[in-house]
């Protein structure tokens, strides 16, 4: 696969993936601020069937770097892929089982305080994973305008 082809695969897959985690926030956030129970368990059963879809996006944004990059990277590329080793770990770590835990407690109706621990957790981490994806977004978009030396 040529260099274009692959640095067209990494940039939708990288838009793509930061496009699903802000919608994942704030549709959360919508359904937990104006929804009912229902409106909350479709929400959060919509999350947990996307989040496949989410992590291709990932792992696409990250072996096409890798691809593109090799793996010793220096200056702003070694930053863009320290948060992304960063977003990776929290959504294995917090939001994919947060995901499972509120999508099946919302289904069965459990509102209690350990669910809405969970939600604010999750939202914490989706937020800090959108601002980690934006921030390498507007990274790779200064590093296609820069000009070589």
């Amino acid at each position: 696969m040529n260099r274009v082809t692959m640095k067209r695969i990494h940039k939708t897959a990288a838009v793509i993936a930061f496009l699903m985690i802000v919608s994942f926030f704030s549709s959360s956030l919508f359904a937990d601020i104006f929804g009912d129970h229902e409106i909350i368990a479709q929400v959060k059963q919509t999350i947990l069937y996307s989040v496949g879809l989410l992590v291709i996006a990932m792992m696409t944004t990250g072996i096409t770097a890798n691809k593109l990059y090799g793996a010793k990277v220096q200056g702003a590329l070694a930053v863009k892929q320290k948060r992304m080793k960063i977003a990776a770990v929290n959504g294995v770590v917090i939001l994919i089982p947060a995901a499972i835990f509120l999508a099946r407690w919302s289904v069965a109706g459990q509102f209690d305080s350990l669910y809405w621990t969970v939600q604010a957790i999750e939202l914490i981490a989706g937020a800090t994973n959108a601002i980690l994806l934006g921030l390498n977004i507007r990274d790779g978009i200064r590093l296609s305008h820069a000009k070589p030396r």
